[in-house]
């Protein structure tokens, strides 16, 4: 009663419940934080940014939790756009970098190349039709967390703003990007 206000401002009560943490730059976001949420997923890991190369770059030893993931019965999916699409073209000539987003793409198929095949770990493009939406928005999911970057103009995923999103209740906002990303899978094709 003393401090009402206060106390509602701290308690989220409405549709911004799911929200953990926002973070303007995914690159704001601490590499402890997606180790953790790897580590942490028993069920389903899925990681559906266009190009995912960073998770090789930032994550000691991804290769190897992986595979200790999926030997534990975790399924694994990542979704990836088709480096040799207009989509990826049109990107690069708007990133405009020199780490282009057809050499991510192929950093991450040349890393799950040395994974190698294994049970419950499967690779899809995303179709031709699908690109441009994939293209602009990256939903990475362990079991009931997600982070999301929704991709910025003319950024790169790493300048764009993330969101940390924790399931609690149906149709909530994790389960809208949850089922965007199915969607976006539903019609992929195997790598």
């Amino acid at each position: 009663m003393l401090w009402p206000q206060a106390v509602t401002d701290r308690i989220k009560t409405g549709a911004d419940r799911e929200i953990i943490r926002t973070y303007p730059y995914r690159s704001a976001a601490p590499s402890t934080l997606w180790g953790e949420l790897v580590a942490g997923a028993k069920s389903d890991t899925f990681l559906a940014g266009y190009t995912n190369y960073f998770f090789w770059t930032q994550q000691p030893h991804f290769n190897d939790t992986l595979r200790e993931k999926a030997a534990g019965g975790c399924r694994i999916r990542v979704l990836l756009g088709d480096p040799e699409s207009q989509t990826t073209r049109d990107r690069e000539a708007i990133e405009a970098v020199a780490l282009t987003v057809s050499t991510r793409i192929r950093m991450t198929l040349d890393e799950l190349a040395r994974l190698g095949p294994l049970d419950n770990v499967e690779v899809r493009f995303s179709a031709p039709e699908d690109a441009v939406n994939h293209v602009s928005l990256s939903t990475f999911r362990f079991d009931n967390d997600a982070l999301v970057t929704p991709h910025l103009a003319r950024l790169v995923g790493h300048d764009s703003p993330l969101l940390h999103l924790r399931r609690a209740e149906a149709g909530g906002m994790f389960d809208r990007f949850a089922e965007s990303s199915e969607e976006l899978w539903s019609r992929g094709r195997p790598v």
